[in-house]
């Protein structure tokens, strides 16, 4: 069985300018996929190039490379919690119903874009990440498209997130698992030009989520996602390099139910006059001495008169 090789927007034909040597090419990218069971299914070549001075003596050092990789079985991926997600787990993504995790930007040690290193996602972290895109010379308004669909793929990965999980223990195949990202792109940022081409520069990535079930032990679960592309007309001839940000932001909407309230309080219930029985006996007291009083008086007066 044979694979073709497919070239990606191979560059312009070379040629002398002002006894310089426009296209000369610099370096040669070649992307393989395999599978462990069905062996190479695409082979993918890529083409850097530059200028190089007409003068004798020039020279020019060419790189070549070779990269393999290979989609992600849904089977292979741990999870990311069980049920709801943790703190610091990548958030997992569907393609096709092919699971991965989400990925961003990474930039290499001069500030360029890596064309295979890429941060993971974390859940809960919000991150930031720039580098710079290097771009073929434009040679025709034509090339827009291709200019477009470059940065949006270096944007967004190799592979474009079409849903996200829900929970860190989804399954692939149970759609419950799973919300659909909402995507703004350049489409909606469109602005008359005639001269100039439309095409992302920033993607933000917005994860809403919350937690629920018990008090005691909430889950976090994702309630959606959007990617937000921030676009900016590109003015041809552009330059050689784009700046390209991605941003990714964490909204937490639980809302909270109402603090219990304790152990219900006792409300006593007393008569109008509580110290009724009290009065009667502190009156009967009284009136018990004052006869006991006039007793001992009558008993004085009787015992002096018989005594003269």
């Amino acid at each position: 069985m044979q694979v073709k090789v497919s070239a990606v927007a191979p560059p312009g034909a070379p040629h002398m300018e002002h006894n310089t040597c426009i296209n000369v090419v610099s370096e040669v990218i070649y992307e393989i996929e395999f599978s462990g069971t069905r062996g190479i299914q695409s082979v993918s070549v890529r083409f850097k190039v530059s200028n190089v001075s007409g003068n004798s003596g020039s020279s020019l050092q060419q790189h070549f490379t070779l990269h393999f990789w290979t989609r992600t079985l849904s089977h292979t991926l741990p999870r990311s919690g069980n049920p709801g997600y943790i703190t610091g787990a990548p958030l997992l993504i569907a393609n096709s119903g092919a699971m991965q995790h989400m990925n961003i930007l990474q930039s290499e040690g001069d500030g360029s874009c890596s064309q295979f290193l890429r941060h993971t996602v974390q859940f809960g972290r919000n991150m930031r990440t720039s580098c710079k895109l290097s771009l073929s010379p434009i040679l025709e308004d034509s090339n827009c498209s291709y200019i477009q669909q470059k940065l949006y793929r270096a944007l967004q990965g190799m592979n474009r997130a079409e849903d996200l999980a829900v929970t860190g223990s989804a399954h692939s195949t149970q759609a419950e698992d799973w919300t659909a990202i909402l995507i703004q792109d350049c489409s909606v940022q469109a602005v008359n030009c005639t001269s100039c081409c439309m095409v992302p520069v920033t993607l933000e990535i917005q994860i809403l989520w919350t937690k629920v079930g018990l008090l005691s032990n909430p889950q976090a679960q994702i309630l959606g996602a959007r990617y937000f592309y921030q676009c900016r007309p590109l003015k041809f001839p552009s330059t050689s390099t784009v700046p390209l940000t991605t941003g990714v932001t964490f909204a937490d909407m639980t809302e909270w139910p109402e603090p219990p309230r304790g152990q219900p309080q006792m409300h006593w219930k007393l008569p109008f006059d509580i110290f009724f029985p009290f009065k009667v006996a502190l009156n009967l007291e009284r009136s018990y001495r004052d006869d006991l009083a006039g007793y001992l008086l009558l008993i004085l007066i009787i015992s002096s008169i018989l005594c003269f």
